[in-house]
């Protein structure tokens, strides 16, 4: 089970939002580099990166932040992004300036299209972000819930060919409020494609519940709150989850 630090970036510094209100962000470092460097340093074999700023104003807007970042990592490890990614020379970019992976979210449910394409283009390189409240897909931010069924979409995007879904209950980004393994589990069972698990950790006990289901297809999870805010050592618990994959090996 593979653990990735978030990184998510508002105005050019690492923050955390709850439940995605802008409004309501706190701020862990102002030097996007060093938090980068700091979890390359405690073992982490990916980063997450997210420009809020960019996912609100539907365009890249943290540049410098994210090159900072990519400038640390260099090829030690892979790093993925998301926010504010709605054509394919954004993609371009970003993936010629040492980012990994893509993650399209909200332009992957408003214009599928856009994602099909953007999968043909960069075959390998496409992540879709689906968030989710009750088994209904969100889109702009988590403020506007549609009527489309997640696994519905997951499934249909993973015949355009991307890499896999990153699964957010938004119901608990940010709240600290444990995982929801049931509706994580249920969306990797109807895919062949891997599936990351985003929202919730907290603590130890959260990592032992994913390992568990690794085996339904659930690759890795995000990690933001509660690796900040100490509820989780990141290190013990990416040590932990080697631990319990070896054990079932």
């Amino acid at each position: 089970m593979l653990l990735i630090p978030a990184i998510d970036l508002k105005d050019g510094q690492c923050v955390r939002l709850k439940q995605g209100e802008m409004d309501d962000a706190t701020v862990f470092s102002s030097d996007p580099g060093a938090m980068a460097r700091h979890w390359l340093e405690a073992g982490a074999r990916r980063l997450h990166l997210v420009d809020l700023n960019g996912a609100f104003a539907g365009k890249p807007k943290n540049g410098a932040a994210i090159r900072s970042i990519t400038d640390v990592v260099g090829d030690d490890i892979p790093v993925q992004l998301g926010g504010g990614i709605r054509d394919l020379d954004t993609i371009e970019h970003y993936l010629d300036n040492g980012i990994s992976y893509v993650i399209i979210g909200t332009a992957a449910v408003k214009n599928p299209g856009f994602l099909h394409d953007a999968c043909s283009a960069f075959p390998g390189h496409i992540i879709v972000g689906l968030d989710a409240k009750d088994g209904k897909v969100a889109v702009d931010g988590w403020s506007k819930l549609t009527g489309h069924d997640v696994v519905d979409l997951a499934r249909k995007f993973e015949d355009y060919g991307v890499e896999s879904v990153i699964y957010t209950d938004i119901g608990r980004d940010g709240m600290l409020s444990g995982v929801n393994i049931e509706a994580t589990v249920r969306l990797a069972r109807a895919l062949r494609i891997p599936v990351i698990a985003s929202g919730g950790i907290t603590d130890l006990r959260d990592i032992d519940a994913l390992c568990a289901v690794e085996d339904e297809g659930i690759m890795g999870a995000i990690t933001g709150r509660a690796i900040y805010e100490g509820t989780l050592d990141f290190a013990a618990a990416q040590a932990r989850a080697d631990e319990l994959e070896g054990a079932r090996e």
